[in-house]
């Protein structure tokens, strides 16, 4: 039950944050923005998102997960809702802000409360499910986004994100449970110990900080192109606002879902001979994804769509492993603070930059070589995912495992 709510929970996530995209071309024109504008956006999201998360994650590894879940829930859904009554760009940042701190509560409390669900050889299989949200969520996002938007104005389809959060947040107080903590052999854990020895611990674990840095290259790829592909399918194809969000849409939740799932088995198949495997999709994702976007940018018309998709599929191979990898490498004691780690280093060296950057270099020469930017950070993830692969623990595949 925990799963299937933090899940829904994680798709309501990544629906709130796309709807964005997929109406930013209505508020460019409505309030003459240039593209670094709109690219500023996003990055006021990540700075209050990283400016919570050492915050939350401290208070992860002190106090009981379920009612602070639902209170991020209940934020950022009313955050959204709010966003209906903007008129300004100041106001906009302020709303974006707000969302960023919701979001990022979340994003650090729900992987580390799933951990203690399941033992490490499990862990990849349902975070691989709870990841399966976001290329749907995005999905949604700029479909919801896209066609709400051009038939009734951008303003309503943040009215129709908002809801959907609430609704949630409330079969959690009834439905969910929070579960005992688990230590990386699965076994419940009485107290939790979180010691600052611990957690400075984490600045010397080469398995964790490949892990969060691998992650912080393909962010950096993934929100630049999740952020401005609606706009250039527009510019450069000429595609109306609701048809590229279809496009994108409907790309992301087919080759998304696709590759995540996929790349789950292939690393929960291959870690039972590799104790690397977490690592080596996530870094073989990242290269596959070059080639097609170079097609993408640079290629005929013909081929930016189909380049497109093979893209995110290959892309998404590794959200799942990834995620696993992070919470194998730690002790119990310090995982949301672990987590909050990650989430601090994959937005402040990735999609909190990267947008801002994208639209700088447009205005100065066009959005094909903004969004060139991201083949490089691919290779660079990949790079230090197969590194991260020589530091990675051995895992306990499940409870009776251990007890035997």
């Amino acid at each position: 039950m925990a799963l299937c709510l933090l899940t829904a929970l994680n798709l309501v996530n990544y629906i709130d944050r796309y709807i964005l995209p997929g109406v930013q071309e209505q508020i460019k024109d409505e309030f003459n923005l240039s593209d670094a504008q709109i690219g500023r956006l996003m990055l006021w999201f990540f700075i209050a998102y990283m400016a919570a998360s050492p915050f939350t994650g401290w208070l992860g590894d002190r106090f009981p997960r379920k009612p602070m879940i639902i209170a991020a829930a209940l934020f950022w859904s009313g955050a959204n809702l709010f966003t209906a009554s903007v008129h300004s760009y100041s106001s906009l940042n302020i709303r974006h802000a707000a969302l960023g701190i919701g979001e990022a509560s979340f994003g650090i409390f729900a992987p580390a409360m799933i951990a203690d669900f399941y033992p490490p050889g499990q862990r990849n299989r349902v975070l691989t499910i709870f990841n399966v949200a976001i290329p749907f969520g995005a999905a949604l996002g700029y479909l919801a986004g896209g066609v709400v938007g051009s038939h009734y104005g951008w303003r309503h389809a943040f009215l129709f994100s908002g809801i959907p959060g609430l609704v949630i947040a409330l079969l959690m107080i009834f439905l969910m449970r929070e579960p005992e903590r688990r230590d990386n052999e699965g076994r419940e854990q009485a107290k939790t110990k979180f010691t600052l020895s611990a957690v400075l611990d984490l600045g010397g674990n080469k398995a964790y900080l490949c892990s969060i840095f691998g992650y912080a290259m393909v962010t950096f790829s993934l929100g630049g192109l999740s952020w401005w592909i609606p706009s250039f399918l527009q510019r450069a194809t000429g595609r109306s606002e609701s048809d590229a969000a279809f496009v994108m849409g409907a790309i992301t939740v087919a080759c998304g879902i696709a590759g995540t799932i996929l790349g789950g088995i292939i690393a929960q198949k291959w870690e039972k001979t590799n104790k690397g495997a977490l690592y080596l999709v996530p870094a073989i994702s990242a290269l596959l994804a070059v080639p097609p976007a170079l097609l993408c940018f640079f290629g005929p018309p013909s081929m930016t769509v189909p380049g497109l998709a093979a893209a995110v599929f290959f892309v998404f191979l590794g959200t799942g492993p990834v995620n696993a990898a992070t919470l194998n490498a730690v002790p119990a004691s310090v995982r949301a603070t672990a987590m909050a780690g990650q989430l601090l280093m994959i937005h402040l060296l990735g999609d909190a930059i990267s947008p801002s950057i994208i639209g700088v270099i447009s205005d100065h020469s066009n959005l094909r070589l903004g969004l060139g930017m991201t083949l490089i950070t691919f290779v660079l993830a990949a790079i230090i995912f197969f590194i991260g692969a020589r530091f990675a623990p051995p895992l306990s595949d499940s409870l009776e495992d251990v007890a035997a």
